[in-house]
Order: C-alpha cells, then sequence, then structure tokens
C-alpha cells in the first residue's frame, strides 16, 4: 500500500487495479468489493456479468472529492480479483439456460425430448455454489472487522451476502432499488434467478423488512404477495410515485415516509434498472420511467440523516458499456461513502 501522506487525491486516477485507483490492499482497507460475474439466468438482455469489470475499468476517472462525505476516500477501499473461473462457468451455464428458456417460451415442457430436468438441476446447483462461495467470502471478510460490498452480475448475484449479514444481525432490513419486484418463485425454474432474488431472501428470518423503490414492471403474483406480507414487505411503485411529486408532495417528504418503515440497520441492494434507462441503458432488463441518480442519492442521504446504519450493499444488473460503468461506479463510490458517514 502507497503511504497514504503521499497520496494525492486530487490527482490522476491510478491504474492499479483497484477501484477508483485508491491506494489500499486487502489489509489496509476497510471495505471491501466482491465482483460476481454472473447472469446464468438472464432472461433478456446479457451482459450484466461484466458489469463489475466495467465499474472497475470507469472507477479511476472519477474524482474523489464527495460532497457528502469529502474524506471518504480515506476509509480504505478495496476490489478484490473478479474470479475469471466464474466467466467461464457462467458462459458455459448461460448456454445451457438458454435452451431452458427457449423451451419454456414455446410453450413446451422440459421433459420433452431431450428432457432437460437434468440440465436444470445442474444450473440450480452451480448458482447455488456462487452463493456459497461469496457466503464465505462475506462471511471471512466481515470476522476480519471488514465492511463488504458487492458489485454484480444480475440480481441473483448478492444473495450469499445477504446471508451472511445474518449470521451478525438478528434483525436489518433491505431498502431496494428496483424496476422490478423481484419475488418470483424459481422463476423459469432457475431457483437463484435474477428474478427471485428477494423472494430468496424474504426465506432469511433475520430480514424483517423489504422496503422497494421504483417498481414498475411487475406481476399479479408479486402484488399479491406484497400484498399479503403483513407489511414486511412494502413497496412504492413508480407511477404511484410521480403521481404524488405531480400532485406537489416533495421527493423529501417521500423519502422520510419510505425510511420510516425501514429498522435501525439496513442493507441498500440497488439494481441499476431501477434508475431512467437513459443512465445505464444496457442493463438487462430496461423498462421506461424510473429514478433520477440525484433522486436515489437524496433518499440515501435522508436514511443517513435518520440515524440508521448501511451495513452493507450491491449493485447489480450494470450493463457491459463504458457509459453504464461510469455510472456504476458512481452508485458504489457513494454507497461506500454514505455507508461510512452512517457507521461514524
Amino acid at each position: 500500500m502507497t503511504n497514504l501522506q503521499d497520496y494525492d487525491p486530487s490527482g490522476i486516477g491510478q491504474l492499479n487495479d483497484n477501484l477508483f485507483g485508491l491506494p489500499f490492499d486487502y489489509e489496509s482497507a476497510n471495505l471491501i468489493v466482491f465482483g460476481v460475474p454472473w447472469e446464468v439466468t438472464v432472461s433478456y438482455g446479457a451482459g450484466t456479468a461484466k458489469g463489475a469489470q466495467r465499474v472497475l475499468d470507469a472507477s479511476p476517472q472519477l474524482d474523489l472529492f464527495d460532497f457528502d462525505h469529502p474524506d471518504g476516500w480515506k476509509q480504505g477501499i478495496f476490489m478484490v480479483e473478479i474470479p475469471q473461473d466464474f466467466l467461464e462457468k457462467n458462459k458455459y451455464y448461460r448456454a445451457l439456460a438458454a435452451k431452458i428458456i427457449e423451451r419454456l417460451e414455446q410453450g413446451n415442457p422440459l421433459t420433452d425430448t431431450p428432457d432437460l430436468t437434468p440440465v436444470l438441476t445442474e444450473i440450480n446447483q452451480a448458482c447455488q455454489l456462487v452463493s456459497q462461495w461469496l457466503f464465505e467470502q462475506c462471511q471471512q471478510a466481515m470476522n476480519n472487522g471488514k465492511r463488504v460490498a458487492v458489485i454484480g452480475g444480475d440480481h441473483s448475484s448478492p444473495l450469499g451476502y445477504f446471508q451472511a449479514l445474518a449470521t451478525k444481525y438478528t434483525n436489518y432490513g433491505i431498502l431496494h432499488i428496483d424496476a422490478h419486484a423481484d419475488l418470483r418463485d424459481a422463476y423459469e425454474g432457475f431457483e437463484f434467478s435474477h428474478a427471485s432474488i428477494m423472494f430468496n431472501a424474504m426465506k432469511i428470518p433475520q430480514i424483517s423488512k423489504l422496503v422497494q423503490v421504483g417498481l414498475r414492471d411487475i406481476s399479479h403474483d408479486e402484488v399479491q404477495m406484497i400484498g399479503e406480507s403483513n407489511s414486511r414487505i412494502v413497496a412504492y411503485y413508480d407511477p404511484i410515485l410521480k403521481q404524488k411529486l405531480y400532485s406537489g408532495i416533495t421527493w423529501i417528504e417521500l423519502c422520510r415516509e419510505i425510511i420510516d418503515h425501514l429498522p435501525e440497520y439496513v442493507y441498500i441492494s440497488f439494481d441499476v434498472d431501477g434508475l431512467d434507462p437513459k443512465l445505464c441503458p444496457n442493463t438487462g432488463t430496461p423498462v421506461p420511467g424510473g429514478l433520477e441518480l440525484e433522486q436515489a442519492f437524496c433518499l440515501f442521504r435522508e436514511l443517513v440523516n435518520s440515524g440508521k446504519k448501511i451495513i452493507g450493499f450491491d449493485v447489480c444488473e450494470v450493463g457491459d458499456a463504458e457509459w453504464d460503468g461510469n455510472v456504476g461506479a458512481r452508485i458504489v463510490y457513494k454507497l461506500a461513502n454514505l455507508m461510512d458517514l452512517s457507521q461514524q
């Protein structure tokens, strides 16, 4: 690690294979970031498996002054090397998953010849191994006194981190930014589908509350699940939020109402398709509408101002494009700084 006294945060971003070109390693950093290059179950656009790399590549271009936390970079941020073997496995299993999706979209059962049910089992096992790997990595980092963040991959990526946090916190909530509720039960047969991440999260008893913001592409079953959750799941649908804004209710008021639902410890799960698609147009499942970036940051800022603690975060579904990586890097940096600020 470079001596911080010799490091100039206003200098040229260093291409040192670390996020934002910062001069930290695993030992000296307080925040450890894991990239999960995985999108085996994506059902529309591909490319998010390379999202973590795109964020890493774009990150040295950012200036490090942050209006919320000017010295936030000093906390120490280090990104562990992205596991390249996962990329190879992702490519292999993605091709197998495409056959299953095609069969289902044609209205034919997986048991038709050739029988694809063994393939489905193999894919589910592979996804579970990735989740288990992340669980172990996150738990080890937390046991070493580190904070953790995850960059996907598709939105199935952070499940292992949710499970690791549940070994440390008996009660925490998730603030979920997304165009989709992700509450489908094993969507398309994939137990660890990107569309099932919050369904799987709700299996974790330590997660006491899920507050979803920006939803605008949702199924009947998901709306029913939200309605029958006894307020464990609270949804802020994008069209209703917009209608309230148009009627004169301020975004600050809405942010404070959203935050009131959350417990003391909060995890932020940020799917970039929760934003207006102009910001990350190459995400896997873009949907018109959504939040502006500063609206999302305002919400997170109000969360910190409320005195609640951000205990972790993920940024998922960043597409394989330079612009998307640029926006994704800014989200990661803002969340890293606000998490540090919330814990001071």
